[in-house]
């Protein structure tokens, strides 16, 4: 029918458009499009990560592992500047550094450890767990909008799950725009789909998804080692922290500390799908900690990721007693 609309085919952006950057200098970059997250108080920490390593990618051979620290919400209104410190030079290791600037404050601090490749030394890599493959695996934004669809479902929760699903929030919502689609979806370069969950060895949850590109090309070396997306609702779903609701067990605040990522296999291809499986093995005063494996479609660990951050329920501090 000519008025349906075919969520699949919205459009979406480009994995080398939303981590482009120009280069203004030698070592300065300025990024050329950021994204503000549904009820974020800042730029997706994703999208600056990736930026930032692909700025410090320009100034040297890639293959490498990183660390980062988030240190300000960023705004989506104004370019991020990227400057570039050539730390060390070394004959198998280069440490390059990068800082992240708007408005005259340093947002970001990346620093990156470029590594020429010694295929020839002993390796090895915990396996792949046994998952679903993505073609038996549904939608992330699928799930949701089919929640979106449940009748009488709480305005509230709807407006949120089609916000999560990246569609553009009218000012009422009806039944016919959620089954139509016809809401504008946000641009969105990765498809989510959910793999699997299960109880871990130490008792606790573990999550886990692939992940690809929409458009489906090959990239560069530098878009290659894209961030993974933010995976602190991994620490609030083991904390049993749900939104939408009051009380002790309401998810009050998440946002990024900070973001380790370790590569260890240079020949994977961001474009085919990626297996992420993430736990938090530990959170507690207002903060969380995620561990992730990355797996290529064949088994082989690509990376392993850390993150921290604050993870808050809606909890007040007990008043001190008076003297």
């Amino acid at each position: 029918m000519a008025d349906t609309v075919d969520l699949d085919q919205a459009e979406h952006e480009q994995i080398s458009t939303s981590l482009e950057v120009e280069q203004l200098d030698t070592n300065l970059f300025r990024s050329k499009s950021l994204w503000l997250p549904f009820r974020a108080r800042g730029v997706f920490g994703g999208q600056v990560i990736s930026q930032a390593i692909v700025a410090a990618t320009k100034c040297v051979k890639p293959e490498y592992e990183l660390h980062s620290y988030f240190l300000l919400s960023a705004s989506s209104a104004v370019p991020i500047l990227y400057y570039v410190d050539r730390v060390r030079e070394g004959r198998t290791y280069t440490t390059r550094s990068v800082r992240a600037v708007q408005n005259g404050r340093t947002v970001f601090l990346l620093i990156c450890s470029f590594q020429i490749p010694e295929p020839w030394q002993p390796s090895h890599h915990w396996p792949m767990p046994n998952v679903p493959s993505p073609e038996d695996c549904k939608d992330e934004q699928d799930l949701l909008l089919a929640v979106a669809r449940r009748p009488g479902l709480d305005e509230k929760v709807k407006e949120t799950c089609l916000q999560l699903a990246e569609v553009r929030s009218p000012t009422v919502y009806t039944d016919r725009d959620v089954e139509l689609g016809c809401q504008e979806r946000e641009k969105s370069p990765v498809s989510v789909r959910r793999a699997a969950e299960r109880i871990g060895a130490e008792g606790t949850p573990v999550f886990m998804y692939w992940m690809r590109p929409r458009d489906k090309v090959s990239y560069e070396a530098p878009f290659q080692k894209v961030s993974a997306r933010s995976n602190l609702p991994v620490v609030a779903n083991t904390l049993g922290l749900k939104r939408l609701t009051s009380g002790p067990d309401a998810l009050a605040m998440l946002s990024s500390l900070d973001h380790s990522i370790f590569f260890y296999d240079r020949n994977f291809d961001c474009s085919d799908w990626i297996l992420y499986v993430t736990v938090s093995p530990t959170a507690g005063s207002g903060r969380g900690v995620v561990m992730g494996r990355m797996y290529s479609r064949n088994g082989t660990l690509v990376a392993v990721t850390t993150q921290e951050g604050v993870v808050r329920a809606d909890i007040r501090p007990p008043v001190e007693a008076k003297m």
